[in-house]
């Protein structure tokens, strides 16, 4: 039987992740997304780098004033895994993708909750091994389109949430799910969440 996940996409790469086990994890509170600032009963916050859209320096402290108990990981950790209520997050230590040869690049953890769940960053990653859950940029000035039909083809989870869409014309966030579920490989579920909706996958 497969394991329920709660998912809950608060804008761009910001994501609630609750486990069956009931952990409860979220990625990225940046600076283009919301509605998560009165989360409560957190036991990770999880940063894949130090760009804004994906860590709100502004809005950070009071969240973890708001969840002491939360174990914080970000850039800095230097361990390849680190336990979370009862998962095992592996972290995986790169780079930024590349926007431009000229602008300096910055560093990107990609986060793998067991075999449930993967987060890049801002990078196209691979998880190690088999993931249910891929959670899929579809915009932003360091990618286009193509190289995320690319990516899910390559990862070939059960289902492709899009995530990094922000910066996207409404449009053009429509015109780009349209594309990934046409071209997503066989097996694979293109699922869009609702702004701040939890919904188990």
């Amino acid at each position: 039987m497969t394991a329920t996940l709660r998912l809950t996409h608060y804008g761009h790469a910001c994501v609630l992740a609750e486990l069956p086990d009931g952990t409860r994890i979220l990625f990225d509170p940046g600076t283009y997304s919301a509605d998560f600032e009165d989360l409560a009963g957190l036991d990770a916050v999880l940063v894949t780098h130090e760009h804004p859209d994906h860590c709100d320096a502004g809005r950070l402290p009071l969240l973890l004033g708001a969840n002491p108990g939360a174990r914080v990981v970000t850039i800095a950790e230097a361990d390849d895994s680190v336990t979370v209520g009862g998962a095992v997050v592996r972290v995986g230590h790169g780079e930024h993708a590349v926007v431009h040869p000229a602008l300096p690049n910055v560093a990107n953890n990609a986060y793998q909750v067991d075999g449930l769940l993967f987060h890049p960053g801002d990078s196209f990653a691979r998880p190690q091994g088999p993931v249910r859950i891929l959670l899929l940029p579809v915009g932003g000035p360091w990618m286009k389109l193509g190289e995320s039909v690319d990516y899910v083809r390559a990862v070939a989870p059960e289902i492709a949430v899009p995530i990094h869409q922000a910066g996207l014309a409404t449009a053009h966030q429509q015109l780009h799910y349209q594309v990934l579920r046409g071209l997503a490989p066989s097996g694979t579920t293109v699922h869009v969440l609702d702004h701040a909706t939890t919904t188990a996958l």
